[in-house]
């Protein structure tokens, strides 16, 4: 079959166009083509396919096989690709997911696109403000934000230096969160500029999400650290999140790009 590796701030999946191709068992292929020794290597594989309620629909796999609901840095890059290889022909198009129906609105330049915003919909707060919790002996605090996926948003002085390949399976796999947990590690800079890194549940520590840069976003105006517009660095770059307080809207605008095209052999 056909495939795309694409990528948002480092975020990267391989897309499989299903309008052209057919897929039997993404949860297995999911696996296999996203090991980056024996496969193509990705955070996880998107399926691009018809829809009856949008313009398209994103279905998502995690790099262990599991489905998601919604994924940023991904649907981002849907756009993109079903603008510059002619499957829609408009700037403004809506994508179906597991977490709802999303509206992008895409810059293009030479006829490709560049940039995409996307409104993330309406946030919703699934913690206290904030909330106690223990994690390895150790007590922290955590904003608990779902935004079509489920986030525990916990502000340190320091995040650099995090261990997350041995804290994060800890923080994902906490009773507290019986179908586990996105979680956000945000250093607060000044009221317009946080820091984050991101465990995902199902693939890892990955250089950007965006549904976590959103929930991270949320968090920081709830808890009065920033204000409405917030840049949010991760470790593939910047994502610009903007809550509309009178429509209760969060919108997210970052980049897409599409890296390189293939051929893979099911096994």
């Amino acid at each position: 079959m056909k495939f795309t590796k694409m990528q948002g701030i480092g975020n990267d999946y391989v897309y499989i166009n299903c309008f052209e191709e057919q897929v039997e068992s993404p949860e297995r292929l999911a696996v296999k083509i996203s090991d980056r020794h024996f496969g193509v290597g990705s955070d996880g594989l998107i399926l691009i396919c018809p829809s009856d309620a949008a313009d398209c629909r994103m279905k998502m796999f995690n790099a262990d096989g599991s489905e998601g609901a919604m994924c940023g840095n991904a649907i981002r890059c849907v756009g993109k690709y079903v603008y510059d290889h002619k499957i829609v022909d408009k700037k403004i198009i809506t994508v179906e997911t597991k977490g709802g129906i999303k509206t992008l609105d895409m810059t293009v330049e030479n006829g490709k696109v560049t940039l995409v915003r996307v409104d993330m919909g309406e946030p919703v707060l699934t913690s206290g403000l904030p909330e106690n919790i223990n994690i390895l002996g150790e007590d922290y605090q955590f904003v608990g934000i779902s935004v079509g996926n489920p986030h525990a948003v916990y502000f340190m002085e320091e995040i650099d230096s995090l261990d997350l390949e041995k804290i994060g399976p800890a923080f994902e796999n906490h009773k507290r969160f019986p179908d586990r947990v996105n979680t956000e590690f945000v250093r607060f800079i000044d009221g317009e500029h946080i820091q984050m890194r991101v465990w995902e549940r199902g693939s890892g520590e990955t250089w950007a999400c965006g549904t976590g840069a959103t929930a991270s976003a949320v968090a920081s105006i709830l808890t009065g650290r920033t204000g409405n517009q917030v840049d949010v660095a991760l470790r593939g770059g910047h994502l610009l999140i903007e809550w509309n307080r009178e429509t209760n809207h969060v919108f997210m605008t970052g980049p897409a790009v599409e890296v390189f095209t293939g051929d893979y052999e099911p096994v």
